[in-house]
């Protein structure tokens, strides 16, 4: 159970009635993506929803709608998308939006990249605003992406888009990446259709010798993890275990952990304190680097610890 902060309350969440992850081959299903002011729900806003209806393979209606998050968003925010206070100054704000968009939804399977982190913030708005769990089975394409291209060492919506010939950049805005995840899926069912591959084939994993600089605690792990062969830097104090259990749960999970952000950095975790907004003193310098280099297109997150765990306890179903 987490616990999610809503405008100075605190409301317990514990996405127990989330839906499934599949693997499955669809031609009716919603597209997701959202943007947002960070990577945690507890602390995070949405600041754009879209949504694409798809129908027999093909686009049948589009949802999209910025959100006025309340307060100012950051320049690092502003530049990554390109949506600005101005823009946001004007729009609804969420409750507004929200049962209209949960609406174009409604019950159907939704695809989207890695849409576990769309899906999360979508549950527990449902449960703040509408008392009520977003129930909803999903698909992620990065999820298989990592199955069908092993040999791939990124799996980014960029990274896709670019192997698939779709596009040369994202834009960072909720309806084109939307619909560039449709054309991605697209492509992976055509993909496996021509060379006879089953979705259920991609259920099973294949699990190997740990790298051999992981301590002996581990024997074999499973490579479709998150964590897996992903480079980990933290930041801050953590509140619920030490740096080093954190650095010894991403080294058992495959992954590596470094002392310092550089282009090899995947994901940058801050410490609970230094992660609220509420913390004094601007942003560490591991922080300002990683934002740069997300802002340069390099494949790293900056997340807070609280979906570290998410990210760590995922289970592959």
């Amino acid at each position: 159970m987490i616990e999610i902060v809503f405008g100075g309350s605190s409301i317990p969440i514990s996405r127990t009635e989330k839906g499934r992850s599949l693997l499955n081959d669809l031609n009716d299903y919603i597209v997701l993506d959202l943007e947002t002011t960070g990577l945690d729900p507890k602390y995070d806003s949405i600041i754009e929803l879209a949504a694409v209806q798809i129908h027999n393979g093909e686009i049948a209606k589009t949802f999209q709608s910025l959100i006025n998050p309340g307060f100012e968003i950051s320049g690092f925010i502003t530049e990554l998308t390109g949506i600005s206070n101005d823009m946001l100054a004007i729009a609804p704000e969420l409750e507004q939006v929200f049962p209209e968009f949960l609406d174009f939804v409604g019950d159907s399977v939704v695809v989207g990249h890695n849409v576990n982190f769309d899906v999360n913030f979508i549950y527990d708005n449902c449960m703040y605003l509408l008392e009520k769990p977003f129930q909803n089975d999903f698909i992620d394409t990065m999820r298989l992406s990592r199955r069908l291209f092993k040999d791939e060492n990124h799996h980014r919506l960029s990274d896709l888009i670019t192997r698939f010939e779709i596009a040369e950049n994202v834009e960072h805005r909720a309806l084109s990446d939307a619909i560039m995840t449709y054309q991605c899926y697209e492509y992976i069912k055509k993909y496996m259709q021509d060379r006879h591959i089953d979705f259920a084939s991609l259920i099973s994993f294949k699990k190997g010798a740990c790298a051999k600089d992981i301590l002996p605690t581990c024997t074999e792990f499973d490579e479709t993890t998150p964590a897996f062969g992903k480079c980990f830097v933290f930041t801050g104090v953590l509140d619920k275990m030490s740096r080093s259990d954190a650095m010894q749960v991403v080294v058992n999970s495959g992954g590596v952990c470094a002392d310092s952000v550089t282009r090899k950095t995947n994901y940058l975790v801050l410490g609970s304190f230094e992660y609220s907004s509420s913390v004094k003193g601007g942003k560490s310098t591991k922080q300002k680097k990683a934002e740069k280099l997300k802002v340069d297109g390099f494949d790293i997150d900056i997340i807070s610890e609280n979906v570290f765990y998410d990210l760590i306890s995922l289970e592959d179903n």
